[in-house]
């Protein structure tokens, strides 16, 4: 019997071409609230930028891909990336080469700078991105308060990157201009543990939907892995199902199909 389900936002829950959630979605997601399954949150974004789902109301917020984790407003689990990644991580900038990169902390997201690739990215997700100008004092005040590192690089980039700067990291991407930055050990099967531990809730009752590479280790280990008919073909090798696409109502079908609505 499943008692909770976590959801990803971007190109799951919400469309990339409308950046909202479907009006069928928001009727199942309470409609499975009316049930008594608990709904949760999984995503890349900061507590803080998840501001796009209108009047839906969840039970938990997996939030940072599994390193910041909250029951209503209340943080129960943080796991931020080190001072010695943060200080590499500023070495390489200063001295070596620059790129657009920026920072999450729960007050907000920061960047070095933006070019055109940051610029396209963050209109087509909705979010805003402002650069600072003191962006390593910046990033030195906030030395255990970064729970997520973007880096605007192609995957060669991002394979040295992960050798040379971020050691203690792994590294996920849900979108082909940029890769997450993460502390090594994480990602949001992490999530969901901390979330189910705190509603006693066993993973054989639970499901997950997602569509990017920061979803995987989430729909392998919960008890039903649903991959979006638009996700990449890495999380579909791993889903259990595949339903259709966000624009053409995949939630909704796949909760039909598994006869939850």
């Amino acid at each position: 019997m499943i008692k909770a389900i976590f959801f990803d936002i971007d190109g799951t829950l919400v469309s990339f071409n409308t950046h909202k959630v479907s009006n069928a979605s928001k009727i199942v997601i309470k409609k499975l609230k009316e049930k008594g399954i608990k709904v949760f949150i999984a995503t890349g974004r900061i507590k803080l930028q998840v501001d796009n789902l209108d009047d839906l109301e969840f039970d938990g917020y997996i939030t940072a891909n599994g390193h910041d984790c909250y029951v209503d407003d209340k943080e129960i689990y943080r796991n931020a990336i080190s001072k010695e990644t943060i200080y590499s991580l500023i070495d390489y900038l200063k001295n070596k080469e620059k790129f657009p990169c920026s920072v999450m902390t729960n007050n907000g997201i920061f960047i070095n700078y933006i070019d055109d690739k940051v610029k396209k990215l963050s209109e087509g997700v909705d979010i805003e991105i402002p650069a600072i100008e003191n962006y390593f004092e910046f990033v030195e005040k906030n030395i255990g308060n970064i729970l997520q590192i973007n880096i605007f690089v192609g995957e060669d980039k991002e394979k040295e990157l992960m050798n040379k700067v971020f050691k203690d990291c792994d590294s996920s991407r849900w979108h082909p201009a940029f890769a997450d930055i993460n502390s090594k050990g994480g990602g949001k099967h992490i999530g969901v543990d901390k979330i189910i531990e705190y509603y006693k809730i066993d993973i054989s009752e639970t499901m997950a939907f997602g569509d990017g590479g920061n979803d995987i280790t989430m729909i392998e280990h919960c008890a039903i892995g649903i991959a979006m008919g638009n996700a990449n073909e890495k999380l579909k090798k791993v889903a259990d199902y595949i339903t259709d696409n966000v624009d053409n109502e995949g939630i909704y079908k796949a909760l039909e199909h598994f006869n939850l609505i």
